[in-house]
């Protein structure tokens, strides 16, 4: 590899440049800080419609009730500010954590850090794959060439060097590498004075969000026309204005969900937090949501199904071929096949490890076994001139001096090689290369990559006659990782389809898919050849017969995504190169390779694999679908609450009964079981059969499966019991508080149960272990000693007109809470339910 001409910055010049003038980052919208937060749980307009009625009842002289009302709110609000704080540092951690790094040179060394520490005259080092993090000039380049799209708005990618030798924050590298120097960052760039354009990024609503968005806007109409009944329909009985305005205005305040948006945003981020402990970054919470509903699995071969730690096993030269399981001695056309090897690399190989692409490591530790030392090879030459490998050529050359004399060298894929060898070198010396011959070595390839190898071809350029050369072939394995086979069958059980895409032979690809179990009876193996010979119709024809994609450029990807999609397909899809950006974009999920992928398709992804490994992405679909299981049951559970509530109070106006619930009574009813108790159930465990339902199950109707029916019933018996639990209260002769407090006990406790009637929407209560999640049981104990509290404490007593229930009026209380369950219960055997 060649040393570094350029010495960069010392770490004090860069500290005192970096005080001068500040981080290389663009301005952006300000976090809320915390005073911000807790103040804007009062901006929503049913806590303004709370904080009014306390002004009424301040003017009404009804101080009392304004203080409790008050009081109320502020726990809210504080329930609110905690679930809200939590999730803005969430967000955070996740930016620092896909923050793009650079590779500069500092105290003449090679250091790779956050790119926000850029500094003017740093010496950055960037290669195909990389986002430019800012604006500089090159020093060396060789081959590059910049996607400046971002800032023109032209797609193709510009060549940069003599002419152009500018490189701008925001570009991406499509080919080459180079070395350039810092000119300016942060918003002195031209990307800042574009900033406030990307400044809205990621602001919008998720799908299920805008989803909950409508039904909260639908239940407020209907829930303002019932309330506006109760409040007539009181006055016209002869209630005073003032209660039944409360009762109206409370009503409206525990019947609509206002909380639901913030609620699924909250449970979203807690499900992106676990999955980062699982190797799965999330950058956008939407795709948490989209992972639920995907069918389609892309997913490329090298590092994801397979180890990523190439070993060569075989080598072939002209007339031998060389099986690699310990050291061998090398003969004149091995020694030059390895010359090759060493010198066509930029791999470095440490005592302990290798650093660099794993396919060079691997051979210059087969150099080694070889009984040549790729140090004493390179020490000897000096590298003139570099064409770096890219997905289109499929091959790098270096030119080099002192071998003896000036010689390029040429690695890549066989097929492509071999096209343009007319030349082998043997132990004869160079002869023409024959058409048997040719014929021969390709069934050589083919041999080794039926049996899984992957092919490497080497060739140098005659000086003489000006021909290429070719030199040998090397056999790579890669072999599958443990827990591919296991994914892949998984994924197949939740209805997924994984589909391969690689840039390997094909007979290696179809190897690999084979033992992972991607390829079965019946489905087929496209090449490059056969792909680039389809039209749209034609390979949306074959699409879903189709599990493997072999010798595919990068840019291939976009067609298949884009044909998967015309078939209705939600597609996840892995990438790493640049190259795979427009496909990982285009993708309902994209997902890039977190290791060894490029900053651009980092960029363009909703997540990162920080592992490289299909479990990972697994898990991620069990995970997604967990939290949308879970914000089903939470808003299952939310509104047939609310449900329930305003049947109470509207029932009772109908049935010319007195005022059930006191506004404040609603109000604590609201606090105890809507806060904890449903923030609770995000935080469900991944029910068993999870992974075994099928995508359409998460892709329909929020509220399939008859949710909207199961709300709806329960909410009503909620109600019903409620009531009949006053009137059996005031048939036995209790006076009215007591009537009200033992409404209120069943009105909280059934909602209380409930809650672990929502932990499933297959399985009955009875049929379930309640200490599975005990963050639900610790916030049902929390509820319902706060609502012991305000029955049994006296100052608490006064300010919610409660009073002490004696042991048989709380006996019947909760008889009548425990029996929606048991109805729910009896229900659920009759339906055969699991």
């Amino acid at each position: 590899m060649q040393e570094n001409n350029f010495g960069g910055l010392t770490s004090q010049e860069a500290e005192r440049r970096l005080k001068e003038y500040g981080y290389n980052r663009l301005k952006s919208k300000n976090r809320k800080n915390p005073v911000g937060i807790f103040f804007s749980q009062f901006k929503d307009i049913m806590v303004m419609v709370l904080l009014g009625a306390t002004v009424i009842s301040v003017f009404m002289g009804e101080i009392y009730d304004a203080v409790t009302i008050i009081l109320i709110v502020l726990m809210n609000a504080v329930l609110g500010f905690i679930q809200e704080y939590r999730t803005e540092r969430t967000m955070e951690a996740l930016e620092k954590l896909t923050a793009p790094t650079a590779r500069v040179i500092r105290d003449g060394k090679e250091k790779v850090i956050d790119a926000s520490l850029i500094v003017p005259d740093d010496v950055i080092l960037i290669e195909a794959g990389d986002q430019i993090p800012c604006d500089g000039r090159i020093l060396r380049s060789n081959g590059l060439w910049c996607n400046e799209s971002i800032l023109t708005g032209e797609s193709e990618a510009v060549r940069k060097g003599s002419h152009d030798n500018m490189v701008y924050m925001g570009s991406s590298v499509t080919k080459g590498n180079a070395v350039m120097v810092c000119e300016s960052t942060g918003m002195n760039t031209k990307m800042g004075q574009v900033s406030s354009l990307i400044d809205e990024a990621g602001n919008s609503e998720t799908p299920l969000q805008r989803k909950l968005g409508t039904l909260g806007r639908v239940l407020c109409l209907i829930c303002a026309a019932v309330c506006a009944l109760v409040v007539v329909a009181g006055i016209i009985r002869g209630e005073p204005i003032f209660d039944m305005l409360m009762t109206g205005i409370t009503i409206a305040i525990a019947a609509i969900p206002e909380g639901l948006p913030a609620a699924v945003t909250i449970a979203l981020a807690l499900a992106v937090r676990r999955m980062m402990k699982r190797n799965a970054l999330v950058r956008k919470l939407h795709s948490v949501e989209t992972l639920s509903c995907a069918d389609v699995v892309c997913t490329d071969k090298t590092g994801t199904l397979t180890e990523n730690k190439m070993s060569v096993t075989k080598i072939r030269t002209s007339d031998k071929e060389f099986a690699i399981t310990g050291n061998i001695s090398a003969d004149k056309c091995l020694q030059e096949l390895m010359n090759c090897a060493v010198l066509c690399n930029n791999a470095i190989l440490s005592e302990n490890d290798g650093i660099g692409d794993p396919t060079e490591v691997a051979l210059l530790v087969a150099a080694k076994k070889c009984g040549i030392s790729p140090e004493s090879i390179r020490s000897g030459c000096t590298r003139l001139s570099e064409i770096p490998f890219d997905s289109e050529s499929k091959r790098m050359s270096v030119t080099v001096s002192g071998h003896p004399g000036t010689k390029t060298y040429t690695k890549g894929a066989p097929d492509v090689i071999l096209k343009t060898c007319r030349m082998i070198y043997t132990e004869s010396g160079i002869l023409p290369l024959t058409g048997e011959k040719k014929r021969e070595l390709y069934e050589e390839i083919d041999s080794y990559a039926a049996g899984a190898l992957r092919v490497m071809a080497f060739a140098f350029t005659d000086e003489k006659t000006g021909y290429d050369v070719f030199l040998g072939l090397t056999g790579m394995l890669d072999a599958p990782r443990a827990e591919a086979k296991d994914s892949v069958k998984a994924l197949r059980k939740a209805g997924i389809r994984t589909v391969m895409i690689t840039g390997d032979h094909k007979l290696t690809a179809e190897a690999v898919a084979k033992e992972v179990g991607i390829l079965r009876r019946g489905d087929m193996v496209i090449s490059k050849d056969e792909l680039d010979k389809m039209s749209g119709k034609e390979l949306d024809k074959i699409i879903s017969k189709a599990a493997v994609f072999a010798r595919v450029d990068p840019g291939d990807k976009l067609r298949i995504v884009q044909s998967l999609k015309r078939k209705g397909k939600t597609v996840a899809m892995t990438g790493d190169g640049v190259n795979d950006a427009p496909a990982v974009k285009e993708a309902d999920i994209g997902i890039a390779i977190g290791k060894n992928g490029s900053e651009a398709c980092k960029q363009a992804a909703d997540m990162i694999l920080l592992d490289d490994n299909l479990s990972t992405i697994c898990e991620a679909v069990r995970q997604g679908r967990t939290v949308y299981m879970n914000i089903r049951k939470f808003v299952r559970y939310l509104i047939s609450c609310n449900i329930g509530e305003v049947m109470v109070m509207f029932l009772s106006i109908l049935l010319g009964l007195p005022v059930v619930l006191l506004p404040t009574q609603i109000l604590l009813v609201n606090l105890v079981t809507d806060g904890l108790p449903a923030m609770a159930l995000s935080l469900e465990k991944s029910e068993k059969e999870i992974l075994r339902m099928k995508p359409t199950e998460f892709s329909g109707s929020f509220f399939s499966g008859g949710l909207l029916g199961r709300i709806t019933i329960r909410g009503i018996l909620i109600g019903l019991c409620t009531l009949g639990c006053f009137a059996y209260s005031l048939y036995l002769g209790c006076a009215l508080e007591t009537a009200r407090t033992c409404a209120l006990v069943t009105l909280i406790a059934s909602q209380l149960i409930h809650v672990f009637e929502c932990r499933s929407e297959h399985k009955s209560v009875f049929r379930m272990n309640p200490f599975e999640n005990m963050a639900l049981v610790s916030a049902v104990l929390v509820s319902a000693g706060v609502t012991a509290l305000c029955i049994y404490v006296p100052f608490l007593s006064v300010a919610m007109e409660t009073t002490p229930l004696g042991l048989p009026e709380m006996a019947w209380s909760l008889i009548f809470a425990a029996g929606v369950p048991v109805a729910s219960g009896l229900l659920g055997l009759i339906t055969n339910r699991e």
